[in-house]
Order: structure tokens, then sequence, then C-alpha cells
């Protein structure tokens, strides 16, 4: 398998990825959060199922062979449950009747390893377009909304001007709502670059988000967590 940054970017933006093996584990989830996505990864059946169950998802790479409890009895539980997040299954098993049984539970697609992550990439832009449409390029805060493929905000009907860093970090915080986040991981997903003890970039940033979205009306949703970070009032 290679690494690549040159697959495109798309609307997708927390996935779950549930496989066993760590290398292959760490391909995907530095694939994906090198395009700026959220990736969770859990290492057995019944770890990727809780989460699932738990947390809002936009789509799950489900690997098959899995310890505690296999890829195909979490797919079975979570179509039972109502739980319609796209799914892609990854196994090294390619025979036929697992592609068939998969599909036939809810699966949306089926990847075979070794795979390049420009493949893993499209299927997921694909699953999501067939199951989700267009909605998944908007993120929705009470009277807030951010567009992701215009990359505007609006609170009610005015237009908050953000910066590029600005629009980053608000979309961090919309993806989880009410989810804490530490200075280091904001740092690193809207900067790239990990966190140096010295700096108050994150807490000027947070300083200057509240400040427009508080000219606009829109009332404090920016909060503190002391001694910990910051998050999006659920």
């Amino acid at each position: 398998m290679q690494l690549s940054r040159s697959f495109e970017v798309y609307a997708i933006v927390k996935i779950l990825a549930v496989e066993d093996e760590r290398k292959i584990a760490e391909f995907i989830r530095k694939g994906l959060e090198a395009e700026g996505h959220v990736v969770d990864t859990a290492k057995t059946g019944k770890q990727g199922l809780l989460w699932a169950r738990e947390q809002s998802y936009d789509a799950v790479v489900l690997d098959i062979m899995l310890p505690e409890q296999d890829g195909l009895d979490v797919l079975r539980c979570l179509r039972r449950e109502g739980l319609n997040m796209p799914v892609v299954l990854v196994t090294a098993r390619g025979q036929l009747d697992d592609r068939v049984e998969g599909l036939r539970l809810g699966a949306d697609d089926y990847l075979v390893k070794p795979f390049y992550m420009e493949e893993l990439a499209a299927r997921l832009l694909a699953v999501s377009r067939r199951t989700t449409g267009e909605h998944l390029n908007l993120r929705q805060y009470g009277d807030l909304t951010l567009n992701l493929a215009t990359r505007e905000v609006r609170w009610s009907e005015n237009l908050i001007e953000l910066t590029a860093r600005e629009f980053n970090m608000l979309e961090f915080f919309m993806r989880s709502p009410g989810r804490v986040y530490t200075r280091p991981q904001i740092l690193e997903h809207v900067w790239q670059y990990h966190f140096d003890p010295g700096t108050n970039l994150v807490d000027v940033y947070i300083k200057r988000l509240r400040r427009k979205l508080m000219d606009e009306g829109a009332p404090p949703c920016i909060e503190t967590v002391r001694g910990v970070g910051y998050r999006l009032a659920a």
C-alpha cells in the first residue's frame, strides 16, 4: 500500500476506522488526517460498535477479520439498530461469498487488501454521495450554519467573515459539539504542527472567533474547560 496526498478532498469529515492490524490502521488514519479529516481507530469489533453507537460518524471503514466481534456482525448490529452511516468493508479475503454477505447486510462498498489510499478515498466519496447527498457540505449548530463547499459561515441570515484559520477552527469544533479539544489537538489540526508550550496562538484565535460570532448576535458558544481546552457547547 502507498500513501499519497493527491486524492480528492471530499465532504466526509469524521471517520471511524475499525482495523486490528496496527500498520494498516495507521496507514488509513494518517492518509485521511493528512487531508483534514478526524479519524478514530478502533482495534476490535466490540470497540468499533460501541463508538459507532455513541458518536456521530460520517463514514466507517470496517475490517471483516476482527477480534472479539467480526466486521460482518458489527455491520449487522449497526443496520439492525438503524445506524445508516456509509460503511466500506475492508478485508484480506477476496472471496465472493464475503462480498455478497457484506452487501446483503447493508455495506455500501467493499475493498480488498492491499489497496491504495486513492482507492479508499474514492470509495468513501462515492458512497457518501449515494447515501447522503449534498447535505454533507453543511454543518449546523442552532442558527449557525457552516458551508464546506462555499466556505461561508452564517448566523441566521448574517454572513460572518472569517479567515481561513478561523473557518477551519470553527469547522473543527462543529464536527462534535460538546467534545473537548485540547490546545495541542487544535493546533495540530488547524496549523498542522505539534504543540509549542510557549505559544498562545490557540487562545488568540479562540478570542477572535468568539468576538466575530458575538458581533453578529450569536451567543457565546465556545466554552473554556479549565485545565483541559475548549469545546462547542452541546
